[in-house]
C-alpha cells in the first residue's frame, strides 16, 4: 500500500486546475516540474508565513517572488488597499495616486526623470526597449545569456556558438526575424560584449542587463563589469537600460543603481512599487522619455496602467522603506547564507551561496557561480532532494535551482534558526 500522501487538497486542486489551465499554472515554474514535486496551493498567508490547502504552514522565502519585503498582508497596506477599494477599483482616467507615487519612485532613483506606469515588468522591458530603438534610430539590442526581462518575443532568445552569434529562439511562435535583433553577451564578461559591439558596428540601440542578476539563480556584477558597459555604451551612442525588476528598492532604497554608482538611461521597474499587485514601470531621462505618447510620437497604452490598488499599494510600500529596515534584511542575509553553507559543509554537499542583501541563491555546485554557464553546473537532482526535504520541515524554498529567495521585513532571526536547522537535514538526505 503507498504512503498517504502530505499533500492530498493540493493534489486534488492540481489535477482538477490541469484539466482547465495549461500545464495546471498560469506560471510555469509554480509547477514544481524541476524538483519533482506536486504545486502546493496556497490559502492564506500573513507575515513571513503561508498556509496550504492541508493547513500545512511555511516559513516563506518566495516572498511572491519579491515584492513582499514588508512580509505578507502587512496591516498598514491591507487598510489603505480597503480604502482605496471603496472609492472605486478601477477608472480608466487619471488619479492623483500616479503622479504620487511618480514623485516617490523619482526622488528614490534620480536617474528617474520621468516615469510610466504599466501592468508588468514584461510590459516594462518590452517598452523600454522600444524608446530606446526610436531613441537611437537603430534596431538591435544586446542582452546576456541568463538574464530574463519578460517574456516579450526580443527577450526570448539564447546564444549560438558565440558571443558574436545572431539569437535563436527559444520558444516556438517567437519570429526568427525578431530573434535576429537580439545579440548574446556574456554576463560579467566586458569582453564579450565588446565582441557583439564590434561585430554589429553602429546597429545597436541598446544594452539591457540587470545589475544583479537574479534569473539565473543569484549572481552579483563583477567588479567594474557595469562602469564598463556604461562607458561602451557611451562610446558607441548606444541607451544603457537596467532591468531594476528585481533589484529596484530591494537593494537599497535607490536600487543597484545606487550602490554601484551607474547611471542607467532607462530603467524597468516592478515588483515592490505594486507592494504585491500587478505593476511595472519604466523611466529615465526627461528627453528620452518625453518621446513615449502622447507627449511624442513611441505608442504605448493599458487599461489598468496607474490602476488605483497598485498605485496605493506601491506608495505605501515605498514609504515604509528605511534604513532600519535594509539594515535587518542584511543581517538576516547574511545569517541565511552562512547558515546554508554550513550546513552543506557539515553534509558535504558542493554548494556555492550567492547573496546580496536580501536576496540569495545556494548553487549546488563546487565551482563559484558568476554567470550563466557557471550557473548551469549546478545540480538542479540534488537541489530537488533538498527542496523536497526543506518543504517537509515548514520551510517554502523557491522551486527552481535557478531562481532567488527572498527576505522580507517579517522575518526574524528565529526563522532564519529555523531554516538553516531544516537544511542540516535537508542536506543530510542527498548525501545518503
Amino acid at each position: 500500500m503507498p504512503p498517504r500522501s502530505r499533500y492530498p487538497q493540493s493534489e486534488r486542486l492540481f489535477a482538477h486546475a490541469a484539466r482547465i489551465l495549461p500545464g495546471g499554472v498560469d506560471s510555469p515554474v509554480r509547477a514544481f516540474r524541476s524538483v519533482g514535486a506536486t504545486p502546493l496551493f496556497v490559502t492564506r498567508a500573513s507575515g513571513a508565513r503561508i498556509e496550504d490547502a492541508d493547513g500545512h504552514t511555511y516559513i516563506d522565502y518566495v516572498m511572491s517572488w519579491g515584492p513582499l519585503i514588508h512580509g505578507h498582508a502587512p496591516r498598514g497596506l491591507i487598510k489603505a488597499l480597503g480604502d482605496a477599494a471603496k472609492r472605486g477599483t478601477s477608472f480608466g482616467a487619471p488619479t492623483e495616486l500616479e503622479t504620487r507615487l511618480a514623485h516617490r519612485v523619482a526622488m528614490l532613483m534620480p536617474t528617474i526623470e520621468r516615469v510610466r506606469f504599466v501592468s508588468s515588468g514584461t510590459e516594462a522591458a518590452m517598452s523600454a526597449l522600444r524608446v530606446a530603438r526610436a531613441a537611437t534610430r537603430r534596431d538591435k539590442i544586446v542582452k546576456f545569456e541568463g538574464c530574463y526581462h519578460g517574456h516579450a518575443d526580443s527577450f526570448l532568445v539564447q546564444a549560438g556558438s558565440g558571443a558574436t552569434t545572431l539569437g535563436v529562439p527559444t520558444s516556438p511562435g517567437v519570429p526568427a526575424a525578431v530573434a535576429a535583433d537580439t545579440l548574446l553577451a556574456r554576463y560579467n564578461d566586458l569582453e564579450s560584449v565588446e565582441r557583439v559591439v564590434a561585430a554589429h558596428d553602429g546597429q545597436i540601440a541598446a544594452v539591457i542587463v540587470e545589475p544583479i542578476a537574479g534569473n539565473m539563480g543569484v549572481v552579483p556584477p563583477a567588479d567594474g563589469f557595469l562602469q564598463g558597459l556604461r562607458a561602451l555604451c557611451d562610446r558607441e551612442g548606444m541607451l544603457l537600460i537596467f532591468d531594476e525588476v528585481i533589484s529596484g528598492f530591494r537593494a537599497a532604497a535607490g536600487g543597484a543603481q545606487q550602490i554601484v554608482g551607474v547611471r542607467p538611461d532607462l530603467t524597468c521597474l516592478g515588483k515592490i512599487i505594486g507592494g504585491g499587485l500587478p505593476v511595472g514601470a519604466y523611466g529615465g531621462r526627461a528627453e528620452i522619455m518625453e518621446l513615449v505618447a502622447p507627449a511624442g510620437p513611441v505608442y504605448q497604452a493599458g487599461t489598468l496602467s496607474g490602476n488605483p490598488l497598485a498605485m496605493t499599494a506601491g506608495l505605501w510600500c515605498l514609504m515604509e522603506l528605511s534604513p532600519k529596515l535594509y539594515r535587518h534584511l542584511a543581517k538576516l542575509g547574511a545569517r541565511l547564507a552562512a547558515g546554508l553553507a554550513d550546513a552543506a559543509r557539515a553534509a558535504a554537499v558542493p554548494l556555492q551561496v550567492n547573496a546580496f542583501g536580501s536576496v540569495l541563491t545556494p548553487f549546488f555546485t563546487s565551482q563559484p557561480v558568476r554567470d550563466y554557464q557557471s550557473a548551469l553546473t549546478a545540480d538542479t537532482r540534488a537541489y530537488g532532494t533538498f527542496f523536497r526535504g526543506m518543504l517537509a520541515r515548514g520551510i517554502y524554498p523557491p522551486p527552481s535551482q535557478f531562481e532567488a529567495w527572498f527576505l522580507s521585513g517579517a522575518h526574524s532571526q528565529k526563522d532564519v534558526d529555523k531554516t538553516v536547522k531544516a537544511a542540516y537535514a535537508a542536506m543530510k538526505e542527498i548525501s545518503t
